[in-house]
């Protein structure tokens, strides 16, 4: 009797375990940081940032375009195809150099900021879920289903924006 009243108790023990709510909520983490006003901005100044080396790349593919123009209008002489050519092909170097040190400069800048963001964004979410009383939040990426109800996306951005303010 002793024995079937522990396997009651530790049963019962389980059911009332297993009826307390857990409270779970979602978030599109990538989403949530590509729309922060920080995030935003960033765009904006790489854009601004970049702008000179861009026109800089830019011109050199007009002066490529002219020279290629000239080697096929047929007006060279066998001298003037052969400095033209060589001009090309100095101009497409420096172009390619150009094109794979703006790229690297970017990447690195980019990840730099979504780091810095994504770091930012789970500490947003860390305190949303503890002002919600949240037990888990979710990525939608790792989400097969979940109802509209329990995005917390949009409010994670708009609680980034309140606590990382864009100046």
């Amino acid at each position: 009797m002793n024995k079937l009243a522990c396997i009651f108790l530790a049963s019962a023990a389980l059911v009332g375990a297993a009826a307390a709510q857990t409270k779970v909520a979602v978030v599109n983490s990538q989403k949530a940081v590509l729309e922060t006003d920080e995030i935003k901005k960033a765009q904006v100044d790489l854009q601004t940032k970049y702008k000179p080396r861009q026109d800089a790349m830019d011109k050199l593919q007009k002066d490529l375009q002219d020279i290629q123009n000239q080697l096929q209008s047929g007006k060279l002489n066998q001298l003037g195809e052969q400095e033209m050519t060589a001009q090309g092909q100095k101009k497409q170097r420096e172009l390619t150099r150009l094109q794979q040190d703006l790229q690297e400069d970017v990447d690195r800048d980019r990840n730099d900021i979504l780091q810095r963001a994504g770091t930012h964004m789970q500490e947003v979410v860390k305190k949303l879920a503890d002002e919600k009383g949240l037990d888990i939040v979710v990525d939608t990426s790792n989400t097969v289903f979940y109802k509209a109800s329990l995005d917390l996306t949009t409010e994670a951005t708009t609680a980034y924006n309140k606590a990382y303010p864009v100046k």
